[in-house]
């Protein structure tokens, strides 16, 4: 949409409604009724009816694979009732979620929908675990690592020993982060590993390819969240009492497949340009988010994360865990309500879990696990082990 004076015009977006489903495992449900109950979540979150929406944007992963479904996007407004309204899928492996939020924003910034429903969900629990295992190493690069015996625990694994090595990390820095984000989930409805860890739980956990641990490690699971996004006049219309939150950033970056093709294996750069491309988008720096809901999903991507963020220095990553910095009462919380480690990472949604979570967090609605004084907040969704990087920035207004 362009302005009067013939510029792009790029218009606010904001975060109308919230939904999301228990994270779970082994559960008899479908997905398309777990996403119906997120998508009705979200509606109702942001006091709209079917026919106010014109958009559905679904991220999934792994549909087609375990479930032989595709065309999510019409199945599930379908299943919603919103049969008819434009309806499609994102896929970006792990980061699939977050890539939907992307085109939702896109599609309301660009002014081409006033309001639209993003929505990701991911049933893994039903498979076989060698298929699941198969399944997430589609994220990889095929041809050169799963092709080859790699899987993603293994990719990580590799990571983790080679920051070890480099930095002389030894395993029980890696704790913290794990140990808060099962900290944070017993104060989340929502979570499923409700189950406190201390460093000798850490330490002594099973061992699935040295050196990550299952400690180390998210589970596998099913679940499924959503939101409403809107324009501002459509925000103001809905007349809303309390806080807005508006997405001030959205970016992607994007970094080769294969770990082996990187310049620097312990260098994120796909979140590297990813957040810097965010904090330009803001007009913000590092130093003024409150929170960053990042992509926990090993803990040495943790790490790793917070140097690519911008938090630490290449090798220091650990140190915030350590120091209590990323903790809930610290300067820069993490896993917030658990994150992918305990609240669990179904892959497709997890994206969308942490906008969910977030928002809860800026809304001053995140109960016993409430950041005091949140504002501003970044949040990253990783798809692979970096290849794609979705960072968006949230700001309470």
């Amino acid at each position: 949409m362009l302005n009067k004076h013939g510029e792009l015009a790029v218009r606010k977006v904001y975060i109308a409604g919230i939904g999301q489903t228990p994270v779970s495992k082994g559960e008899d449900i479908r997905g398309r009724y777990m996403a119906r109950d997120a998508i009705h979540g979200a509606m109702i979150s942001a006091g709209v009816e079917a026919g106010d929406i014109s958009a559905l944007f679904v991220g999934n992963m792994m549909g087609g694979i375990l479930g032989s479904q595709q065309q999510l996007g019409p199945l599930y407004a379908d299943a919603a009732g919103l049969r008819g309204v434009e309806a499609m899928t994102m896929e970006a492996a792990c980061g699939s979620g977050a890539a939907a939020v992307r085109i939702g924003y896109s599609a309301i910034a660009g002014g081409l929908h006033d309001l639209v429903v993003v929505c990701g969900m991911e049933r893994m629990t039903h498979a076989p675990r060698d298929a699941v295992t198969l399944a997430l190493a589609t994220a990889a690069d095929w041809e050169l690592e799963g092709a080859h015996g790699e899987s993603f625990i293994s990719l990580n694994a590799r990571l983790m020993a080679l920051y070890m090595d480099r930095y002389g990390t030894r395993p029980e820095q890696f704790a913290p982060f794990a140990i808060a984000a099962h900290a944070n989930a017993l104060n989340n409805p929502n979570a499923l590993l409700k189950k406190p860890i201390d460093l000798d739980a850490y330490l002594d956990s099973k061992v699935l390819v040295p050196p990550v641990k299952l400690m180390d490690a998210p589970p596998t699971c099913d679940g499924a969240a959503a939101i409403v996004l809107a324009s501002e006049d459509v925000l103001r219309g809905l007349g809303r009492a309390g806080v807005s939150i508006e997405i001030v950033a959205s970016a992607v970056g994007t970094d080769s497949l294969a770990i082996d093709r990187r310049a620097d294996p312990l260098k994120l750069a796909g979140a590297e340009l990813s957040s810097q491309r965010a904090y330009a988008q803001a007009g913000l720096k590092p130093g003024d988010m409150d929170i960053f809901e990042l992509h926990d999903a090993y803990t040495v991507i943790t790490a790793l994360s917070l140097e690519a963020a911008g938090f630490a220095k290449p090798g220091e990553g650990t140190r915030l865990g350590e120091e209590g910095v990323t903790q809930i009462d610290g300067d820069l919380p993490i896993a917030t309500m658990g994150g992918l480690k305990a609240r669990g990472h179904p892959v497709g949604a997890t994206g969308v879990y942490q906008i969910v979570e977030t928002a809860l967090q800026l809304s001053g609605e995140a109960g016993q696990n409430q950041v005091r004084g949140a504002e501003t907040a970044m949040v990253q969704n990783i798809g692979g082990t970096g290849a794609t990087v979705v960072t968006h920035i949230l700001r309470a207004g």
